[in-house]
């Protein structure tokens, strides 16, 4: 069987993804919550409902709902959300960032949200727009997220996730100062943070390591993130500062024209670094689905969380 040690050196007795899934067969309880995105078009929208549909019977914690890197897409994250508490019996998590409004303005939608039964929210400073280099804080908003999720907690007690990276946000002095950041969040009322996507098992490890060491004792949850499109996982990485280890360039290389064997590529990357991470004790995890079901269903099944009905 396959282990890992904690400066992510692989060990293996036997070797093969098949010996690392087998130790996920246990009756301990797994939660999952899913990442969607408002849709902008028709097209789009019919395919976010078909994977919030295949991935409802999963019974995720919550379900989250983006909200554009500059707040852009605050009326299509509204409707969105609005849809999946009038429509569904999930828990909708909607995002909030400090971008382009002030604390007026986001108390505003913090108190509609409240009103609506939404009782979770994801709190995160946001990414300037395309054309700005440097953030800026709005001059009567929010200044980071520490700031707005202490300000979210004095509207109503949301149950509030934060954003974490384990390979150091990329607009931060250093790995102390990004650590001491997330403290702040944790500090000022955020019940847990949700990570960054990563593939080297080992990092993530030693950041929780860090994170424990720095006093932080609320939950950290990886963010694992199924590769559609090599080429598009790139450009994220490259956007969040995220690092795409050779081997797995490897495991994608030659397979720009063949679909389904990136697929099934795709998925035994996903299902073994999320086994790998549940034998380590990682018992939450939170799926990054580009609103689209498949493989996050599949690395979902692989490590037992699967339809009551189908379960039983």
């Amino acid at each position: 069987m396959a282990r890992i040690s904690r400066d992510g050196r692989r060990q293996s007795e036997r070797g093969g993804i098949g010996s690392v899934v087998e130790t996920t067969k246990s009756g301990e309880s797994i939660d999952v919550s899913f990442e969607f995105f408002p849709p902008t078009t028709e097209a789009m929208e019919k395919t976010l409902w078909e994977s919030v549909e295949h991935l409802g019977v999963l019974k995720p914690r919550f379900v989250s709902v983006t909200y554009g890197a500059d707040g852009s897409t605050r009326e299509r994250t509204h409707a969105a959300v609005a849809r999946i508490r009038n429509e569904t019996t999930l828990t909708a998590a909607p995002h909030l960032t400090c971008i382009g409004a002030s604390k007026d303005e986001i108390d505003d939608i913090a108190r509609e949200y409240w009103d609506m039964g939404i009782r979770h929210l994801v709190a995160l400073r946001g990414d300037p727009p395309k054309d700005v280099h440097h953030y800026k804080p709005h001059p009567s908003g929010y200044a980071y997220a520490s700031n707005l999720v202490a300000g979210l907690k004095r509207i109503a007690d949301f149950d509030i996730s934060v954003a974490a990276y384990p390979e150091v946000h990329p607009q931060a002095k250093n790995a102390a100062a990004d650590l001491d950041n997330l403290k702040r969040k944790i500090d000022a009322g955020a019940s847990r943070a949700i990570t960054q996507f990563f593939f080297d098992v080992g990092m993530f490890l030693r950041f929780r390591d860090r994170c424990a060491a720095a006093g932080i004792d609320s939950p950290v949850v990886p963010g694992i993130l199924p590769i559609t499109r090599f080429p598009q996982l790139q450009r994220f990485a490259e956007q969040c500062g995220a690092s795409v280890p050779s081997w797995l360039r490897e495991r994608f290389d030659g397979l720009e024209d063949d679909a389904e064997t990136r697929k099934l590529i795709a998925a035994s990357v996903a299902i073994e670094q999320v086994a790998l991470l549940k034998r380590e004790g990682v018992k939450e995890f939170h799926f990054y689905t580009l609103n689209r079901h498949e493989l996050a269903f599949a690395i979902c099944h692989a490590i037992g969380v699967r339809p009551q009905k189908a379960a039983a």
